[in-house]
């Protein structure tokens, strides 16, 4: 047989049969929203100077793609344009929420910094958001199909030791079978990243995780995305404000003088 050219050798793709999709865009409550920028106010009014500083985005477990809260940790540290986040604080503050509540994302502020976008320590903490939060934001997008080169194919109790040393997977059946394909699920996670500014600006991200359940084959990939306020029907009181102020001043920790091993990370 010929070929006109090599492209006709080509595999093809494996089959791909796709039931569900993660967030293209950010929901979020007016009340988170506004929140957050309370946060920022109360910050700056509590140490007389803008820090930065972060929290965790929230969502009830049946709407993961709704931010409704914003849930403030204690922070490790917080400077003029640097704060610390940590694996350990998001599962300390995961255990605090109700059963019904999970966190989908995280968002922090800039203070009065002039730079309006996620720098490279933000990127980092993206990860180990992403890392946390995939297990519970987790939902199958997909059925693929797994390309397995040797594929030996077994009845139950008609192959001896020397048969399962052929190939590199053997699918052992009840049955004679001449042809399979193996499919396995694909999930998806996500997490949201925001950050704010004292001056009302925000930018967002969407962080995505695909991940096979057999091959255990993994893809990590964001995108900057659009953000939908939406009213649930809560605003901020002004006993929501004086809590809020009460939470301020204990987690935040302005740091002025900062350790030279803090220094040389930033």
């Amino acid at each position: 047989m010929r070929f006109k050219n090599l492209s006709q050798l080509k595999r093809p793709a494996p089959l791909s049969i796709a039931f569900g999709n993660l967030p293209q865009h950010i929901l979020m409550a007016t009340y988170a929203k506004d929140k957050a920028f309370k946060i920022n106010e109360l910050v700056a009014s509590a140490f007389e100077e803008s820090f930065e500083w972060y929290g965790f985005t929230l969502a009830p477990i049946d709407q993961p793609e709704l931010i409704v809260d914003i849930g403030l940790p204690k922070n490790d540290l917080n400077l003029q344009d640097y704060t610390t986040l940590s694996s350990t604080r998001i599962a300390e503050f995961q255990e605090l929420l109700a059963e019904d509540a999970i966190i989908n994302g995280w968002i922090h502020s800039h203070g009065a910094l002039n730079y309006k976008h996620f720098s490279d320590t933000d990127e980092k903490n993206h990860l180990t958001v992403l890392d946390f939060v995939a297990a519970r934001t987790r939902k199958p997008l997909a059925k693929r199909e797994i390309a397995i080169q040797d594929l030996v194919l077994l009845e139950k109790d008609r192959f001896v030791e020397e048969d399962l040393r052929k190939g590199s997977v053997s699918l052992i059946t009840d049955g004679p079978v001449t042809e399979a394909n193996i499919m396995e699920t694909v999930y998806g996670s996500f997490c949201y990243s925001i950050v704010i500014g004292d001056e009302g600006w925000h930018e967002q991200k969407i962080h995505y995780q695909e991940r096979g359940v057999i091959s255990g084959y993994t893809t990590v990939r964001s995108k900057a995305a659009d953000i939908e306020f939406v009213d649930i029907g809560r605003s901020l009181s002004s006993h929501d404000i004086r809590s809020l102020r009460d939470e301020v001043e204990k987690k935040i920790r302005p740091h002025t003088d900062p350790p030279p091993e803090v220094i040389e990370r930033m």
